[in-house]
């Protein structure tokens, strides 16, 4: 019975030193080991053997990247207006043995930097570009807090300001020159599109004025080389037909009626050659034995005018 006892104690005693010896460490873990009190090295991920009783393993740490959300700050802008800004930082632990020994709580000691860095950074600005330069501010921390917090162990990859939040009298104003600037460029952008719209009718009106003038020209020109044409083979008929003076009185006589057209024709001129037509008209169809033979008539010609 004794020697049973003696052999499990025996057996207890060895599996804790294996479970003191042997050590596992997860992937993108590192563990610090302290010999006496005293850092002796740094645990990659894998198996390790430590000294049991001797070496001690603090709490692992771990070496992904971290994302840390502060909540809204209050902060002054160079024109005095009070602001609360949320920030989030983007950090990872590149040295364990630093992140250890250098600082006692890192997620506390970056809150305390990234505000102060974040006042120091937005008291130098004003409230307006604190709204539009969210990448200038966001640079500027990184760079501040990526320096200070090297001797730590820790690297700040990202700093972003989530939300920059003004005073309610602030936004009222804010809103107000925004609805301001938003109907000022719709009235622009109204007469603008008036003015585009005028200028588009007048080309409109222009281009339809040179093209009705273009085609009255073309028209006119037609004509005119119809006439011309209808003459020239009017003469050239009379030409070749060798008219007789009779015809030509006749023809004479058909343009009378023709020349006294219009209301304001009170008085108007024969031509000598008219007058002579007329005359030879009488005398071919005029008998000089008929005693009813009508009057000839008095035509006044240019000679005797």
């Amino acid at each position: 019975m004794v020697t049973l006892i003696v052999l499990l104690a025996v057996g207890a005693f060895i599996l804790v030193l294996m479970a003191r010896t042997i050590r596992i460490v997860p992937q993108a873990r590192a563990g610090v080991i302290e010999r006496f009190g005293r850092y002796q090295r740094t645990l990659s991920p894998g198996l390790a053997l430590v000294v049991p009783f001797v070496d001690r393993l603090r709490p692992l740490l771990d070496l992904r990247e971290q994302v840390v959300s502060f909540p809204p700050q209050p902060v002054i802008t160079e024109d005095n207006l009070v602001v609360n800004i949320d920030t989030v930082i983007y950090f990872q632990v590149t040295d364990a043995k630093a992140a250890t020994y250098e600082i006692a709580n890192y997620i506390q000691a970056i809150e305390q930097l990234t505000v102060t860095t974040l006042r120091n950074v937005i008291g130098g600005i004003a409230l307006e570009k604190t709204l539009t330069s969210r990448d200038h501010i966001n640079t500027q921390l990184r760079g501040v807090l990526d320096d200070a917090t090297g001797k730590w162990g820790i690297r700040v990859n990202r700093v972003e300001l989530k939300a920059i939040d003004p005073p309610a009298s602030i936004q009222e104003s804010m809103e107000k020159q925004m609805r301001a600037d938003r109907e000022k460029r719709a009235t622009v952008l109204n007469a603008e599109g008036v003015k585009q719209a005028q200028i588009l009718e007048a080309e409109g009106a222009k281009q339809s004025a040179i093209l009705r003038a273009e085609g009255d020209r073309q028209s006119q020109i037609v004509r005119a080389e119809g006439q011309a044409k209808a003459i020239e083979t009017v003469f050239g008929a009379i030409h070749a037909g060798d008219a007789d003076p009779k015809l030509l009185a006749y023809q004479y006589l058909q343009m009378l009626p023709q020349i006294a057209q219009g209301d304001s024709n009170k008085v108007w001129m024969i031509p000598t050659e008219f007058s002579h037509a007329l005359a030879r008209f009488q005398a071919e169809f005029t008998s000089p034995d008929t005693n009813g033979k009508a009057p000839v008539p008095t035509v006044v010609n240019e000679q005797q005018r």
